[in-house]
């Protein structure tokens, strides 16, 4: 039987959801497209990461049971849709990204864990909470996801995700733990932003 996930404010979650759907929205209005695709994409982005993981660990699907998850997502795209792109371009989207991905690394991973997932798995929960609906938004529009590019994403979700398992295994008082993998695993991602910071590749010839 999983054991109790820790809560957190709705507001919080919804604004995290909201912040992924955001930018399925704006990818749907760069590429002029509907509004019922502006919908779409918002949805699989906001709630797509989650979903996966819930799925794979056995757990109800979280924005099914929560009333107020979808309606967020679509009105975001409702939002995007009646206001000029201007006002949400430039790095602030970046920031805001950036500050979801690492909040809901540590947030899927959390609830993995507290469905009595490994810790190694765990991890993996969380870095498809926190990447998972951007991937799924970018394959179904036809650009390289952030998976084929080098720079610092997934390793930052990656570096949450495994914080907040190590912080578990020690032991450590959920709060404290939490808000430190988080910010981890948030600068991180805001170095990468800041700096341009990749990972190589790989270029040995045989």
């Amino acid at each position: 039987m999983a054991a109790p996930v820790p809560a957190i404010p709705l507001s919080l979650d919804l604004i995290g959801t909201a912040v992924f759907a955001l930018t399925g929205a704006l990818l749907a209005a760069r590429m002029r497209q509907t509004f019922v695709t502006m919908g779409f994409f918002a949805l699989i982005t906001g709630v797509g990461g989650g979903s996966v993981r819930d799925l794979l660990i056995g757990a109800p699907v979280f924005w099914v049971r929560d009333a107020w998850v979808a309606p967020a997502c679509l009105g975001v795209a409702t939002l995007v849709w009646f206001t000029p792109r201007r006002w949400w371009e430039g790095e602030l989207l970046d920031w805001a990204d950036a500050l979801g991905l690492a909040a809901y690394a540590v947030l899927g991973t959390a609830k993995a864990l507290a469905f009595a997932v490994a810790p190694v798995p765990a991890m993996l929960m969380g870095i498809v909470t926190g990447c998972a609906g951007g991937i799924i938004r970018d394959v179904v529009a036809g650009r390289p996801s952030i998976l084929m590019r080098p720079e610092l994403y997934v390793t930052a979700a990656a570096l949450a995700s495994a914080l907040c398992a190590g912080g578990q295994a020690l032991g450590l008082a959920h709060g404290p733990a939490w808000a430190m993998a988080m910010l981890a695993g948030f600068a991180l991602r805001g170095a990468a932003i800041r700096w341009r910071l990749g990972l190589p590749a790989y270029q040995r010839d045989l």
